[in-house]
């Protein structure tokens, strides 16, 4: 079995999050600063994670405001 990298299990981790209703929509997800130091990886890979999140529309960000869990019903779906 091949390891997944930091970055797919963070977003992983975000997705069952709020498939589990612990996250909702429109709730605010943890700075990358805080992120980082709950996983124990480098801002980059922060930077991946919420990228990948982003692509598949799971969260947006607002400048200045923060990163948001999206409704999974805009969500796109998973190949």
């Amino acid at each position: 079995m091949r390891e997944v990298p930091d970055y797919w299990r963070i977003a992983d981790d975000v997705i069952a999050d709020v498939r589990s209703k612990k996250l909702k929509p429109g709730d605010k997800l943890p700075s990358i600063a805080e992120m980082r130091e709950s996983y124990g990886v480098s801002h980059g890979t922060v930077q991946m994670a919420y990228a990948r999140l982003e692509a598949l529309r799971v969260i947006r960000r607002h400048q200045g405001k923060g990163v948001f869990v999206n409704d999974p019903k805009l969500w796109m779906r998973e190949p």
